[in-house]
Formats: C-alpha cells, structure tokens, sequence
C-alpha cells in the first residue's frame, strides 16, 4: 500500500492517469473508494489523487485529538501535493472535505488552480453552531460506546442521505457498509476537533471576498443544512458559480454522479481556457435594475 507521510502521520493515497492533478478530499462518512465514479471519468484526461484523512484507516489513526484540528487536514492536501511533486492542482472536496479545500485556497491560493466546493458548510450559520456542537459530540460519543456498525445505521439513515437511498438503494448500501468500516476512535476524534471546533466560513468573508481562486459551488436543493451557506458564498466570492441540483442530498457525487461529473469538467475546462472569469460588477446586488449612466465593467 502506497502511503505519504503528513508530519509524523502516514496517509493511504491512490494516483491514477496523467495530466492536471486533481487532489479529491472525502467527506467525513466517506473514503476514497467512494469516489470511485468520479476516478473512472477524470482519470482518462487528468492525474486523479485521492486519500484517506488522518483517523480513516488504512490511514493512521493518531489518539490525541490535537492531531485532527482543520489546520492539520489543510496541510495534509500540501504533504500529499508535496510528496507526488504537484506544485499546482485541482481540488474537489465534499462536505468535510470542501471545508479542508476552501481552506487550503484560502491559505495557498498559488498552489490552487481551482476549487469544487460541494456540500459545503454544516454547522456555519452562527445561530445553528451550539446545536451544532452538542449533535456532533453526542454523535462522536455514541460511536466510541456502540461502535461503527451502529453509528452507520443512523448516519446512513440521516435526512440528507434518504435522497441517496431512494435513487440508489445499492449504492447506498455500498455506502453505509464503507462507512460501517471506518474507526470509531478516528471518526469520534475528527467529529470533536475537527467538524465541531472548526471556525465558521462566515468568520472569513473579508477574506473570501479577496479569494481570487475559480470555484464551483455544488449543493443538492434537499440538503438544507448547507444551502444558506453556498448562497453567502456565491455572493462573497469573486470567481464562484452556484449550481443547485433538485431533489438531491448530501452526497451528491453518489446521487447523482452523471451530472456531478459533466459539470465539473465542464468547470475545468472553463478554468484551463482562462474563461472562468471574476463577477462582473454590473450584475452584484445593489446595482439598479435601472442604470442611469453606463456602468463600467469590472474585469
């Protein structure tokens, strides 16, 4: 097994084909292998990297919490670019894995071509992160007392995973049982010192507002915790586009894996041609339906 080291902590990798690197990050109730689909497709024209976090075995699963802040899963994205001698690459992460990429453009924008940024944002809105905190705990807590088995049980049962179920049951059986083979102690500490403590993506919108980094918003309309959140984003972010799949959950990618593909190759395509471009001031909010003098455009 082929395994990068992060700082002391080894992480299980794949690579596959040649071309742009595209580094694929998993959400926390996935792995690698769950991007399976999306390796199938991009591999043929890109070199395709993907990983399992810290604490997903056959990654190493460190026991003190302070090695799964969201400052050391950033980092891993270096490590593993650094090691495969990838100096710039696409990213596409999901969920906890989008939060880790926004992250790294945010902190190494020069080593970012772009970002895919899908199902993004849990726990943000600063009304929701008390709630957010006491669920999240209370889930990482049931995992070390009744084990994975069961905590894949209520997790793949959750209300933005019934969406996958419904379109896919085998699918979302090769889902849950994936997820039924993680570590308990790996998922507790990442739910504790990585999902609850992470800062809230409205904590950086000044930052975000000077990201100047091409990005794809990507969220399934029935995934409601993360809705808000992208719609805040599309507005802050100069080179963001939204796109909103209907009747669609959490993970996406397995939902609806056809469309999640063709429209982010659509997307990396638009950033190799350099036609991903900034916002147009005359379309930001705030600007009269009706112009009185000719705005001017912002390049």
């Amino acid at each position: 097994m082929p395994f990068i080291d992060s700082k002391g902590v080894k992480l299980f990798y794949e690579e596959t084909g040649s071309g742009n690197a595209i580094i694929w990050i998993h959400e926390f109730a996935a792995d690698h292998r769950t991007w399976e689909m999306q390796v199938r497709r991009f591999s043929r024209d890109y070199r395709c990297v993907t990983y399992n976090a810290r604490g997903y075995p056959p990654s190493d699963v460190p026991e003190g919490g302070d090695a799964y802040t969201y400052e050391r899963q950033r980092d891993d994205i270096l490590h593993i670019m650094d090691a495969l001698g990838i100096e710039r690459a696409h990213l596409v992460g999901l969920s906890m894995g989008a939060y880790a990429g926004m992250q790294f453009a945010m902190t190494y924008p020069d080593r970012t071509l772009s970002l895919v940024f899908s199902s993004g944002g849990s726990g943000a809105p600063k009304g929701d992160r008390e709630q957010f905190k006491r669920d999240t705990y209370e889930g990482a807590d049931r995992m070390i007392k009744e084990g994975m088995v069961t905590g894949s049980q209520g997790l793949a049962y959750g209300a933005t995973r019934i969406q996958l179920l419904n379109k896919d049951p085998r699918g979302w059986e090769d889902f849950r049982k994936f997820l039924s083979e993680h570590s308990a102690l790996g998922s507790a500490l990442t739910l504790k010192n990585y999902q609850a403590l992470r800062p809230s993506l409205y904590d950086y919108e000044d930052q975000l507002k000077q990201l100047d980094v091409p990005v794809l918003l990507a969220v399934g309309d029935e995934d409601d915790p993360v809705v808000d959140v992208n719609i805040f984003l599309k507005r802050t972010l100069p080179r963001a586009g939204l796109w909103i799949h209907p009747k669609t959950g959490h993970g996406m990618n397995l939902e609806e894996p056809d469309e999640y593909n063709r429209r982010i190759s659509d997307f990396l395509c638009a950033v190799e041609r350099g036609t991903w471009r900034r916002r147009d001031g005359r379309t930001e909010p705030g600007q009269s339906v009706f112009m009185g003098d000719r705005p001017k455009e912002r390049k």
